[in-house]
């Protein structure tokens, strides 16, 4: 069966997934297990003025361990590297933009730096994880705190 592409902007056609990618940084803070946050700004209005890890799309060409670094520096400052994965999220419903299959990456990052809030984030900061709840965390990244608590706990 061959694969019919449009003429004009060279798509396939077929309705696919976005492909979405989240940093997840951890430390040891003074009162235990922190881990690297931004707060969302209005856009989706779900999820305005919470917790999220900080990510976004992957751009057409790019490799998703390259675009978590990308992310990561573009929402708060901070030189990633060393990315492995960590879980893959898809729930068709997992976001309210669109169908998005979310890929997170535990990143490395110098621990002492402290990030500066950018691109489409509005606060970036070293949350404990123990103040982190399904109310104040974006989406279903509250799988990945149970996750994170949960291998902290073993």
């Amino acid at each position: 069966m061959e694969n019919k592409l449009c003429n004009v902007c060279g798509r396939d056609g077929y309705r696919n997934p976005a492909v979405t990618v989240d940093a997840v940084v951890l430390r040891k803070g003074p009162n235990g297990g922190e881990v690297l946050l931004i707060k969302r700004g209005p856009f989706p209005i779900e999820w305005e003025g919470k917790w999220a890890f900080p990510g976004g799309f992957v751009d057409y060409g790019e490799s998703p361990e390259v675009a978590v670094i990308r992310e990561l520096k573009e929402e708060t400052g901070l030189n990633g590297q060393n990315p492995v994965s960590l879980a893959i999220l898809g729930e068709p419903n997992r976001d309210p933009r669109k169908h998005c299959i979310g890929l997170f990456y535990i990143v490395d990052v110098d621990p002492e730096h402290e990030p500066i809030a950018g691109d489409d984030a509005v606060d970036a900061e070293w949350v404990n994880l123990d103040s982190i709840n399904s109310d104040n965390i974006a989406g279903d990244h509250i799988e990945i705190i149970g996750l994170l608590n949960d291998m902290l706990n073993e």
